[in-house]
């Protein structure tokens, strides 16, 4: 006895019930192909025969009984013996397409010409010439809807028996969100996968409300969630390859405090072959979720830097450093240097740069060199750098995890600042013309040993840029990047694909976020700005709370939250504490009164304070000494002079001199400050 369906309301699923069907769909399916290659021709033959035996019925009214049964046989078997020597027994029924049935067209077509012919000549005259026609036309129905059937049968009974145990058979019920092509499109992939259920299509087009498409009715959007609550919807895809971000965010929105998860095809020119499937579904870009909008590449600054140049990227198998060669090597550059001292990430982005380059014509004359080395190697980079003739350093590398270096002041540092004085010293030595530092927003009044490493990079470069050489030194500052080795996004993606708990040091924690792409696209128009000294930085928008971020993750994959407020929820946000020299804010820029506009909406120029590099190489000289004798104290002194706001929450100590030098913008001359009283 087949069992009821029931609706599973934790999982917004549905049961199918169990019949004997899917024990005889098994039975079938595991027969030989040759066996079912006969129950197929046998039952083609029969109904040739009963297709044959009605278009002259048909003809005549009845069944004339001077035509001979064995001529009608070997006209009906001719179809079959035509049909096996053109594949079409050969084929498997659960994969069968329209394609097929266009070559079994052209067969019937070129049978009913040879029959016209049989007939014309007097060969078969007692058959008139509409019966080929007529025949034809009426196996050909069956073989398509025959075909077309079992397919759907099998599929479905095999695909539920597979999937699933027999016995509990699940699907999801779903909304199609865009009842276009796509849309269309998107339900037979959906239909074929058997584990969802399309209830509704909802459409932005008024004019469609109230049609239906493919047996589903079409909803404004105003029903979308008055739907959901209906049907038990578990899941929204979003069928609109073509809408722009501004729409598709306001969906999202309105589906944020609802857990229901959410899926989206991709943009049209990355499913331009015109098939859509079920692997092109994808979460939603989290982009949208931050509400960031994107502002388009100016493509001169792209190319000033990199096109028809020689490129180096130190760190170049680094989140910011591999999508910096992906971007580079889409500029056309001379020769791109890969220089990385993991061996690992080093050999994983070369070969993706060698598959680009390969499935591109435009890229063969790119010439990709990969080298391990380390940035502390000042003489090998040098070398590198006049070997090469390398016109443009994008200087990624470095130790970037907070508690980390934290735990490795020296390691940090000496990583940090020193390697990025020895690779821009290299520079200047090989006449390299654009040095571009990567720094970061924990770079500003840092509380930690990363960030003060970074700043103190950036006073190198600014002093290295203020003996006039020849190379053109900038730095780039920003924040989190969204995928990148630190970022929180997959680390919750993973937490809650695990069930959670989501783990955030403190409640009221904010953070800056930009998408790994978009950071290193304007570091390169940011760089091709640069005179010489400049800081730039990144407009990251407003700062995002991170406990909200995680929420909006929650519900959009369709979990609840579970708190105090609801102890029956999927997924429960745990509060660690702040780890060592984290912030509970970051900032991009020391002072507010010290920022530019540039020409480009999303680069701003910081003009800040920088020191006499002699006191700074004084300090970096004492590097590897201080660091056998794992002198940390001093270390934070150190810091306490050059970097400004650098603090663990307790004034600067006595004797400690901060140093800073006032640059005039006009005339170019410093001022020396020695301020004894400064706290920070």
């Amino acid at each position: 006895m087949s069992k009821t369906p029931e609706f599973n309301n934790a999982n917004h699923t549905h049961r199918i019930p169990d019949t004997g069907l899917y024990y005889g769909a098994e039975r079938l399916l595991s027969l030989p192909r040759s066996v079912k290659q006969i129950i197929f021709i046998s039952a083609d033959f029969a109904i040739s025969l009963l297709c044959l035996f009605s278009a002259v019925s048909l003809k005549f009214g009845h069944i004339a009984n001077h035509v001979n049964p064995f001529i009608l046989g070997f006209y009906a078997a001719v179809p079959l013996i035509g049909l096996y020597f053109i594949g079409f027994y050969q084929g498997v029924a659960r994969i069968f397409c329209d394609a097929v049935m266009r070559n079994v067209l052209k067969l019937f077509v070129g049978i009913i010409i040879a029959y016209e012919l049989v007939i014309y000549f007097g060969w078969l005259s007692v058959i008139p010439s509409s019966i080929p026609i007529l025949y034809s036309f009426l196996f050909f129905i069956w073989l398509w809807s025959s075909r077309l059937s079992a397919r759907e049968i099998l599929e479905r009974l095999q695909g539920n028996n597979k999937i699933y145990d027999k016995s509990h058979v699940y699907y999801n019920n779903v909304i199609i969100y865009g009842a276009g092509s796509a849309g269309k499109d998107l339900y037979d992939a959906l239909k074929r996968s058997h584990k969802y259920n399309v209830v509704a299509f909802i459409d932005d087009n008024s004019q469609l409300s109230g049609a239906h498409l493919l047996g589903k009715k079409i909803y404004n959007a105003d029903s979308l969630i008055s739907l959901i609550d209906k049907f038990n919807v578990s899941q929204v895809f979003l069928a609109l390859p073509s809408v722009n971000r501004l729409r598709k965010l306001q969906i999202i929105n309105e589906l944020s405090h609802i857990s229901v998860k959410i899926k989206q095809l991709p943009s049209l020119h990355e499913i331009a072959d015109g098939q859509v499937t079920i692997s092109h579904m994808r979460p939603v870009d989290i982009l949208d979720v931050l509400e960031r909008q994107a502002v388009e590449p100016n493509e001169d600054l792209l190319q000033k830097n990199i096109t028809d140049k020689n490129v180096l990227v130190t760190g170049a198998g680094g989140s910011i450093g591999s999508e910096l060669c992906r971007q580079i090597i889409n500029n056309k550059p001379k020769s791109l240097v890969l220089y990385e001292q993991s061996e690992y990430a080093l050999y994983s982005i070369n070969q993706e740069l060698i598959n680009q380059k390969s499935s591109n014509a435009d890229y063969q004359d790119i010439e990709i060199i990969s080298i391990l080395g380390s940035v502390g190697n000042e003489k090998k980079l040098s070398n590198i750098f006049k070997n090469h003739h390398i016109n443009t350093v994008y200087h990624a590398a470095a130790y970037k995890h907070v508690p980390i270096v934290e735990s490795n002041p020296f390691e940090g540092i000496i990583n940090n600042t020193k390697g990025t004085y020895h690779c821009a010293r290299a520079a200047i030595q090989a006449r390299v013309e654009t040095f571009v530092l990567i720094s970061t927003d924990k770079a500003v009044r840092p509380t930690n040993i990363m960030g003060a490493s970074k700043r103190l990079a950036e006073l190198v470069c600014q002093g290295l840029s203020q003996t006039h050489s020849y190379t053109c030194f900038s730095m780039v500052r920003f924040g989190n990047v969204l995928g990148s080795s630190g970022s929180v996004v997959p680390l919750f993606t993973k937490q809650i694909e695990q069930g959670g708990p989501i783990t955030i040091t403190h409640p009221e924690i904010t953070r800056y976020f930009m998408t790994i792409p978009e950071a290193a696209c304007l570091v390169i128009q940011a760089g091709a700005m640069a005179l010489g000294g400049e800081v730039f930085v990144l407009d990251m928008g407003a700062p995002v709370k991170i406990v909200d971020l995680a929420k909006r993750m929650i519900r959009l994959t369709g979990c609840e939250l579970k708190d105090e407020n609801n102890p029956n929820g999927d997924i429960e946000i745990i509060f660690t504490g702040l780890r060592p020299g984290e912030k509970l804010y970051e900032e991009l820029i020391i002072g507010e009164d010290n920022i530019e506009v540039t020409c480009h909406p999303l680069i701003r120029q910081a003009m800040e304070h920088s020191c006499p590099l002699g006191y700074i190489e004084n300090t970096l000289s004492q590097l590897t000494y201080r660091a056998q004798s794992h002198d940390v104290e001093w270390l934070k002194k150190e810091f306490m002079r050059f970097v400004e706001g650098y603090h663990e929450g307790c004034a600067t100590p006595a004797g400690i001199v901060k140093l800073q030098v006032l640059i005039d913008k006009d005339s170019g001359s410093t001022t020396i400050q020695d301020n004894k009283e400064l706290m920070f």
